[in-house]
Formats: structure tokens, sequence, C-alpha cells
């Protein structure tokens, strides 16, 4: 059958963590809505700190979400949009500047004219380039505008932010999903994704900071005025305080996690050190081995690592200057903005409003209720990236990437992904 956008299109969105891989299959209607047609999750294996360690592990953790989404969708995907992730994620801006016809409005083709001034001299060597983000454009280097059409002046300068990935690691990314038979259709950071899926307009046009909070790795996004202007990450997520459980309390894994669910806290009460906890000794079943430890023994180190995280974070803002900014928001988000008290702890830290991103109430999506799961912080990201399909403003050297084909959101979407009928 011939793809038609008065038709619906299928997309699928995969996000690949530290703690899970999750594949979400929707369809847009022409009028721009996505309705949910199935997803899948399941543990991830093969992955940790945002990389591919076992390349096996990975494809089969990617092939189990996938194949789930599949059956509950009643629908076959080959091309996904996919998240990236890591510690080494970078970001720069890159100025361009064009000279203007004075007697002439700046036009849509002076628009592009700089843009492609601009990413014409992009050098990603030894990176992966994940995003070219025109950030606000200017004339006369004056006061920053997103919109310069039909305004007068001497010349026009844009800011492009680059995001980037180291290029061996974006690899081991590419080996799994070519192994699992799926084709990237696009891609986006992670906290980049979750920022469109948690963060209201004006939390964008004023100032925030996404903290996405995954099992081994917290993504860092700031957004102003509108759109993204730095994106970081720091090497910490929800595992870590997982294993200091584990290693503090000389339990498994498993059960320290469920320590941490149950029981967990970012911060000590004095209720805490009279309260007592159940805990088993590794490889240890037997209730009769049972040790009883005071509760404030399992909050404190949970609460050492907590501080580790906004220290780190407090230390990106800091270098984007945004540490003593009070009107900028911070918005947690990810498996790891569960933790009780989290909040309170980064508000404190980072002395600013800190509130809980999840993805419910958005636009764009229909009927969000009929998949409460998918409305809690650990979807962010790949809710995001269904997102991303309609937000895509991007312009890549085509040595990079090639252009997307047709023009419009429909010739983006048909273009970039597979229609399945």
């Amino acid at each position: 059958m011939t793809n038609s956008f008065n038709r619906l299109t299928t997309i699928a969105a995969l996000d690949i963590g530290s703690s899970k891989v999750c594949c979400v299959i929707a369809r847009i209607s022409r009028d721009q809505k996505i309705s949910i047609a199935g997803y899948g999750y399941n543990a991830a294996k093969g992955i940790k700190n945002g990389l591919i360690t076992d390349i096996k592990q990975a494809t089969f953790s990617v092939c189990d979400a996938v194949e789930t989404a599949e059956q509950k969708a009643s629908e076959r995907i080959n091309r996904i949009i996919v998240n990236v992730s890591g510690s080494k994620i970078g970001s720069s801006i890159r100025r361009s500047v064009i000279n203007l016809n004075k007697s002439k409005p700046v036009s849509e083709n002076d628009i592009k004219k700089v843009i492609e001034k601009g990413i014409n001299k992009i050098n990603v060597e030894n990176n992966e380039l994940i995003h070219c983000l025109p950030t606000g454009y200017r004339l006369d280097f004056g006061e920053e505008t997103n919109d310069p059409r039909n305004l007068f002046g001497e010349n026009l300068s844009v800011d492009m932010l680059l995001g980037m990935v180291p290029e061996i690691n974006y690899r081991n990314l590419k080996t799994v999903l070519d192994n699992a038979h799926l084709e990237i259709a696009e891609k986006a950071l992670s906290a980049y994704a979750s920022g469109l899926a948690c963060l209201v307009d004006d939390e964008k046009e004023l100032g925030a900071t996404v903290v996405d909070i995954g099992g081994g790795i917290t993504g860092i996004t700031t957004f102003r005025h509108g759109h993204p202007v730095y994106f970081s990450a720091i090497r910490v997520g929800s595992d870590n305080i997982t294993r200091d459980i584990a290693w503090g309390l000389t339990t498994s894994t498993s059960h320290a996690e469920r320590l941490k669910t149950l029981h967990g806290c970012a911060f000590i009460t004095s209720q805490d050190e009279e309260e007592t906890i159940n805990v088993y000794p590794v490889g240890e079943e037997d209730d009769s081995l049972i040790r009883q430890v005071p509760k404030s023994k399992l909050i404190a180190i949970i609460a050492s690592r907590v501080e580790e995280i906004f220290e780190k974070v407090n230390q990106k803002l800091e270098e984007q200057g945004l540490k003593d900014v009070k009107n900028h928001r911070v918005v947690l988000t990810g498996g790891g903005a569960h933790l009780i008290g989290i909040r309170d702890v980064a508000a404190m830290i980072l002395d600013k409003q800190v509130r809980l991103g999840r993805p419910h109430s958005i636009a764009n999506i229909l009927d969000m209720s009929s998949c409460p799961r998918l409305q809690s912080p650990e979807f962010s990201t790949v809710i995001g990236l269904l997102l991303f399909v309609l937000n895509y403003t991007e312009k890549k050297p085509a040595k990079i990437i090639s252009k997307p084909a047709g023009g419009g959101i429909a010739g983006r979407i048909i273009g970039w992904l597979k229609q399945n009928f």
C-alpha cells in the first residue's frame, strides 16, 4: 500500500539505559497527534554507565523489549528513534555570521544561508554528532531572537549548539542495533528527550535544567529561551546507590535494590535511629540468618551518594554560570527520581526550586491515561523521543547524515520512519 500521511504513520522509540531497555510503538495522525500502540521493557543486560559492555547481552535486551512492543501493537518495525547516553557527552556552541542587504528584511533564504555557513565549519573528529541545533539568532550582535524574519539589520548571526559523544561508543551502540536488525532513523541525547517530555513551555523559555537520574548515568540538559543550550552527563546514578548498599550492608545486589525501594530515603530523620530493617547476608536466604541493622545505617549510605550526585550537578551548573541564578529551575526525572526526599536534598544543595518531572498531560500524545506505567519518570526519555520527531529543527552536515526526504512534518516522518500497513 502506498504511504500516505492521510493515514496513520507508525513510529518507534527505543530507550537503551543502564537499568532497563524500553521500546514504544506509536502512530502519528495527520494533525500530529500521537497514540501509543504498544510498549515493552525489560532489565538491561550488557550495558553499564550508558555504554555497551557486552554486545550479545545488549542485543538480547533490545530484541526482547522490541518484540514485546511489537506483539502489543500488532506491528513489525525495523526503524527506530534511539537515545544516546554515556558519561562523555559533550556540547559546544559555534557561531556563524553573514552580512545582510540593509535595504531588505531578513528572509527565509538568509536564515538558511547563515545556518549552512555554520554547519560547514563543523569538525567533530573522533566524535559522533548527535545534535546540531540553532539556539537563537541575533541582528548586529544585539538581543537574541527566535525568529529574525522581516527584521532589518547589517548582519545576522546564529549560535549552533552541538551535542556529541565519542565515535567509538556510538559505534558499539549501532552494532547492537544492527544485530537486532534495527535501523537508526534518528537519535537524541537522553536528557534532551526527557526535557521534551517533562518541561512546560514557560520552563523552557525562562530557564530550567533537566537532571535525568538513570541507572548508571545522570544526564543534564539546560534549556533557555525555548531551546536547549547545554548538554552534559555525570558517571553516577541510582545503580551506584544500590551497589553502595550491597557493599555497606554486605548483602546481595538484588536485596540491596529491594531495601532501597522499600526503606530508602535521601536524608536521615530522628525516627530512623530507632527503627531496624532486616538484611540477608550475601548468598543466604535463610530467615534464621537475617541480621537487623538500624534503618539510619541504610539511609546514611544512600544520602552520601545522593549528595555526591547533586554536588556534581552543581559543578556543571557553575561551569555554565547558572549556580547563582535563583530563578533557574531544576526538574528531576529518570528512575532515580523516585527516591523519597531526593527533591528536598536537590533543592538544598542546588539552592533552586526543584520539582519532579514525569511525562504526563502532553498535548501531542492522546490518552496517556491508557498507559499509566509510561507516565512514570523512568519513561521520560522514551516518550520524549516520540516528541523529538514532532520538534525536529536540526540541520546537520550532509557528510555526517543525509538530509531528510520531503518537506514539512509529513515529509520528515515519512522519510525517516517506515509505515507498517
